[in-house]
Order: C-alpha cells, then structure tokens, then sequence
C-alpha cells in the first residue's frame, strides 16, 4: 500500500512541476507567470465575464489570489472590471487573443503529453482521476476512517 501511495504522490507532484513550468514558459510571452494561464483560460470560456466569487469557485483559488492575479492581469490590460464594486471581470480585446493562444498551447501540450494513450485508456484514466479526487475531498473534508 505504501508503494501505491508513493507511486500516486510522486506521479501528481511530478506532474503538476512540469505542468507549471510549461506554463510558466508559455507566460512569459506576456510578462505573466504559469499560473495566469488558469485565469485567461477560465475567462475565456466566460465571454460575458465572472464575479470574482465565481472567479474564485472555478479556480478553486481564494479572494486574494484571486484579486492579485485579476490585478497584475489588469495592469497588463488582459482583463477589465464592469460594473464596479462586485461586477463582472471580461477579457479584453488583447486579453481574449492571449486567452485563445494560451488555451491552443495548453491543449497540444495535453495532446502531446497524452499521445501514448487510446481514446478508451485516456477515458479511464479522467474517469478514474476524478473518482480519486472527489475521494480525496471527502475525506479532506470528513477526515480519514478509523
């Protein structure tokens, strides 16, 4: 059991270091860092723009993560604010083109690093790491069995 447990662990960190790192390449065009990218992304699939509460839900990042990446995104001009005080956060212009060529890198990165897999074991793999993370946020939340 333990083997499995290093297995898992190291496999998700590894994972997720290289994963930031490609994103923090990518970013760099943009004087941005990796973890920019979730936001354009996440904004770009939201045309009409976001709260920065749903912001925060769809990241899964809290407010003042949230509030200083939407603020360097700002100052960039990627990202404006409508409606003040609790409006809506919308890309910009430039925003939504920097949007649309990060989520084509990140989708043949997801392509490339997947390119071993049939359409069948890509399917089990999702459906698997989902039924594992959603066991690992119950028992984050409920603690770990006697």
């Amino acid at each position: 059991m333990v083997e499995r447990f290093e297995r898992f662990s190291l496999a998700i960190a590894e994972s997720s270091r290289c994963w930031h790192k490609l994103a923090g390449e990518e970013m760099k065009v943009y004087g941005l860092k990796g973890a920019h990218a979730t936001y354009l992304t996440i904004l770009l699939r939201h045309p009409n723009g976001v709260t920065v509460p749903e912001l925060c839900e769809l990241t899964l990042k809290d407010k003042s993560d949230a509030s200083r990446m939407l603020a360097i995104l700002e100052e960039k001009g990627l990202v404006c604010k409508q409606g003040g005080y609790g409006g809506k956060v919308v890309l910009t212009e430039t925003g939504q083109k920097a949007a649309r060529q990060v989520q084509q890198r990140a989708c043949r990165a997801v392509e490339e690093a997947g390119r071993d897999l049939s359409e069948a074991e890509r399917d089990t793999f999702y459906r698997a790491l989902e039924s594992i993370t959603d066991n690992l946020r119950r028992l984050s939340q409920e603690g770990i069995p006697g």
